[in-house]
């Protein structure tokens, strides 16, 4: 496949694709369910609403929406149980959190009962699509990973590249981002991003090239790489951005849409259906 280079194109290849059906879990979040509305009329989805009925019919009538299977649940928990069983007996394929805790719909999922869970580390991605570039940016880990160790950051990396593979990426350029683009002993994140750049250098981190440490203007930008005096196959032409810690990368995700108007697509990977979380 050729490479999707933005959210234009990611809408066009989903048109291609067999529709999927999500299971919204606490689809009293109006602006989910407004997404979904948005969704089905592209054709790329269907939707099960699974939340307070009443609630739900209510909203649906005030956005002028129809056709939706709710399923009525009664508190967060159960809500996450139900959506866990769609996915479980195949009624739908994708999970997306609505207007409940992330961290009751992710115990759900990865309860033993479900045998969801695939890989050892759940991990989120976020795709950006940013005014000004000519390709879609992955960032990864802004929503799952507190302060991830040396090892779960190779796994952030694994489950990051896969997801590049999705959009058509064959060998993801990816960047351990730190403030600065030198090793410094007192700043562990920068030991932690030349030892994962070394990994992929002795084949312990496959299918990408990775380098680091790479402040954010080096990584994306050959003309801040040029200046800074920085050669690398990744050095300003990274597709991947790894962050040290959950709090600046969910700082940068959010700092794509709010600063820059770009558009941005969250997902957790790592269990046998993807979950939409943003």
């Amino acid at each position: 496949m050729s490479v999707l280079k933005s959210v234009d194109d990611l809408f066009e290849f989903a048109r291609k694709c067999e529709k999927k059906t999500i299971a919204l879990v606490g689809a009293e979040d109006v602006e989910a369910v407004k997404a979904l509305v948005e969704a089905k009329k592209l054709g790329i989805a269907d939707g099960l609403l699974i939340g307070n009925e009443e609630v739900v019919k209510r909203n649906l009538e005030l956005i002028g929406a129809h056709d939706f299977k709710i399923i009525d649940s009664k508190d967060e928990y159960d809500a996450s149980r139900k959506g866990v069983e769609c996915v479980v007996r195949g009624d739908a394929s994708i999970l997306m959190k609505g207007l409940v805790k992330t961290s009751i719909l992710l115990k759900e999922v990865l309860k033993d009962e479900w045998n969801l869970k695939v890989k050892e580390l759940l991990s989120h991605v976020i795709v950006m699509d940013i005014p000004g570039f000519n390709r879609l940016l992955l960032l990864s880990d802004g929503g799952m990973v507190i302060k991830p160790n040396l090892e779960q950051k190779k796994m952030i990396i694994e489950n990051a590249v896969e997801v590049a593979k999705k959009l058509g990426i064959e060998k993801p350029k990816v960047a351990c981002l730190t403030a600065i683009e030198t090793v410094n002993p007192n700043m562990p994140e920068t030991l932690d991003s030349a030892i994962l750049a070394m990994m992929n250098r002795r084949k312990q981190i496959k299918d990408c090239i990775v380098d680091g440490p790479l402040a954010l203007d080096n990584a994306v930008s050959e003309k801040a790489a040029k200046v800074k005096g920085i050669e690398s196959e990744v050095a300003g032409k990274a597709d991947i951005l790894i962050t040290p810690d959950i709090h600046s990368g969910n700082m940068l995700g959010k700092s794509v849409v709010y600063f820059a108007g770009g558009k941005i697509g969250g997902v957790v990977v790592g269990a046998k259906v993807p979950i939409v979380l943003v």
